[in-house]
């Protein structure tokens, strides 16, 4: 009967988003206050049903109905109930409605927090985001039905992926949705804007927030599945260019992009269809990645269906949103013409280069990713486009953007002294080749770049330094003052500050794993040494344990440095009965200097065990790199600004919904 009602509330919710893109659009066009207000009851109704919805289909899984055909293709009555849980989101039919419920959050949290954006613009934007809702409800509801019960009811479940049977899993899918999905809220401000036709600085104060909002959480979907890949796959990798990582990797880019831009919007009134136009891109790219997760144009861990059929209908939702909102950009794009005027050494120029930079790598990882796929349906024939393409050409890109960065940041608006601004830099420039120099010292025997990209890492972090230093007067004012004027600081660039070292330390830890690991793969029989990097390595055996659901064969490891015990590690091969299904899991010595992880294989025919050994020097600052990144983001959210509004819309000179004289 739970289940029934939870079907019952998603045919409710897909109603009320058909109203909610009819009846506000209809009343913003006419300037009817009252079907506009309709908006912000009809995203609280959907939510309350789609959450209803969800909580129906949570029940199921926690109380073990196998009668839900999902429940048990993804479920069993042995598992732990945290992966209950998680079997929810770890499916077509379950993640499909969890993308949607945050679709139905977010226009909720407009509707409840939206008060000071004006009624018009606010109903329009709704009615976008029913629109987007209305084709996803209906693509659950048509193919991909969560509630579909089985006849007769099997005795229990057939169990989850085990690979998925993991916290970071466990967590990974709703964060990257709120990454995902939460760009459909910039999208639908951008198409409100473009029937509006204005784009202003308020606009853009608007956007912001949700921006960032969606930009942090996918920073974190993004890691957490990194750092899973890193110590669960037992590949010693934290990234592999898989199509489905770039997929999210992708709009990540662009989100980023988008938010430099809304500021030079904000600030100068100056790329205006820039930011329309990354709004709609960066969104077009989620919806790109939730075609190829379910379209069964992949086999891969990532993948939740293989039905061509369901992903024609996600293309056709992909088409209709892209080529329409893209359609509307070409026809109102050429009225928005920018105000501000700047010279060709500004802040805004350095923002622009920024965008250019994020957007060409954006267009890199694009055609790597397709490519193949394009290929493969015209021909017939698979080809892959490996790591070495993508660091050939996304790499030099990235090195680009962390040397412009603190020379952007520290330009002033509208014109700018670059030989002055330089000299304000020598200190940072001073400071990261120095910091180069110690690891061309410390860590020998590595690529000649190590040194060179460990200075430019930390030169984005030391001009960030430098550039505060500077905002505050460090030197050249009374501490008191310097503190006092730290203080006074807006979060928001504090945010950009942490944000921006984030890059930097990130980058530090992708040089270095990349530069300096060592790995070594052997037979090794009980007793044997291995030595790594400095280290001695005895392989003590496997034992034998049970798990909640598996079975664990553990290889049992003593690390040895200059002759000293200093670790104990534990490596195991689960198997599970249900699936019939054997997983890895690395033991990890994990620090910031460097990573001992170890991996236990298969046992030999002719004896001993294959083992795997690989240390991994300052792995652990990508996902760091990654975490501050994430605090920067929020921290600018927080910014008084964005709680008490954007200043007051100027009126424009014709009706509303002619595009204003610009």
């Amino acid at each position: 009967m739970v289940a029934e009602l939870g079907h019952f509330a998603l045919v409710l919710a897909f109603a009320v988003a058909i109203a909610q893109s009819i009846i506000p659009l209809w009343g913003a066009h006419k300037g009817y206050a009252e079907p506009m207000r309709f908006a912000e009851s009809a995203a609280m109704m959907s939510l309350l049903l789609i959450g209803f919805a969800f909580a129906a289909l949570t029940y199921g899984f926690i109380n073990s109905d196998f009668s839900l055909r999902v429940v048990y293709s993804n479920s069993h009555s042995d598992k732990p109930y945290l992966f209950k849980i998680a079997g929810v989101w770890g499916n077509h039919e379950g993640s499909m409605l969890l993308w949607v419920l945050i679709l139905a959050l977010y226009g909720a949290l407009v509707a409840a927090f939206g008060s000071n954006i004006p009624p018009a613009l606010r109903a329009r934007a709704l009615s976008v985001q029913a629109m987007v809702a209305v084709a996803f409800l209906a693509f659950i509801l048509f193919t991909s039905n969560p509630f579909e019960r089985m006849d007769p009811v099997p005795i229990d479940g057939t169990g989850l992926n085990p690979l998925l049977q993991d916290w970071a899993l466990a967590a990974h899918p709703p964060f990257l949705y709120m990454g995902y999905v939460g760009l459909s809220m910039p999208f639908s401000f951008a198409v409100a804007a473009l029937i509006e036709g204005r784009v202003d600085a308020a606009w853009a104060r608007w956007v912001r927030p949700w921006t960032l909002l969606a930009w942090s959480t996918l920073t974190v979907g993004i890691a957490l599945g990194s750092y899973w890949a890193y110590y669960e796959l037992g590949w010693g990798g934290w990234w592999f260019w898989d199509p489905v990582e770039n997929a999210s990797f992708m709009p990540w880019l662009l989100a980023a992009a988008l938010l430099h831009s809304a500021v030079v919007v904000e600030k100068r009134s100056t790329l205006k269809s820039w930011t329309i136009l990354l709004a709609i891109l960066a969104f077009s790219l989620s919806l790109l990645g939730t075609f190829i997760v379910r379209s069964g144009l992949l086999t891969s861990v990532h993948a939740f269906a293989n039905d061509p059929e369901r992903g024609v209908f996600i293309l056709g939702i992909l088409v209709v949103a892209t080529g329409g909102s893209l359609a509307l950009y070409a026809w109102r794009a050429p009225q928005m013409a920018p105000e501000g005027v700047f010279a060709p050494v500004s802040r805004e120029s350095g923002l622009i280069l920024n965008n250019l930079l994020l957007s060409v790598a954006t267009a890199v990882v694009f055609i790597g990713t397709l490519y193949p796929l394009f290929v493969e349906a015209l021909t017939d024939n698979k080809i892959s486009v490996g790591p070495p393409f993508f660091n050939m050409g996304f790499s030099p890109l990235m090195i680009a953007i962390l040397i412009a960065m603190p020379v952007g940041a520290a330009l002033p608006w509208k014109r700018g002294d670059l030989p002055r601004v330089m000299r304000k830099l020598w200190t940072a420039a001073a400071l990261s080749l120095l910091v180069g120099a110690m690891f061309a010292m410390w860590r020998t025997g590595g690529p000649l770049f190590a040194p060179l990209g460990i200075a430019i890492a930390f030169w984005a972090i030391f001009g960030v330094l430098v550039d505060l230093g500077e905002r505050v007067r460090i030197g050249r004012a009374p501490a008191s003052e310097s503190l006092r004027r730290l203080a006074r600081l807006p979060r928001a660039a504090w945010g950009q500050a942490i944000a921006h070292i984030g890059v930097g330390v990130c980058a530090f830890g992708i040089v270095g794993i990349t530069a300096w690991a060592t790995e070594d793969i052997r037979v090794a029989q009980v007793g044997d040494m291995i030595p790594l990097a400095g280290y001695d390595i005895r392989f003590d055996g496997v034992e034998r344990t049970q798990g909640p659901n598996y079975r664990i064969d553990g290889g049992q490891f003593t690390i040895f440095r200059d002759g000293r015990q200093i670790a104990e590690l534990v490596s195991e091969k689960r198997f599970y009965p249900v699936q019939r299904t054997q997983t890895t899991e690395a033991g990890i010595r994990a620090s910031l200097v460097e990573d001992i992880y170890i991996v236990i294989g298969d046992k030999q025919e002719g004896g001993g065990w294959a083992v795997r050994s690989y240390v991994k020097p300052f792995a652990n600052w990508i996902w760091l790199g990654a975490l501050i990144m994430t605090l920067g983001g929020i921290l600018s959210l927080t910014d008084r600004r964005h709680r008490v509004g954007a200043p007051n819309r100027a009126k424009p000179a014709g009706k509303a919904d002619v595009v204003a004289a610009e």
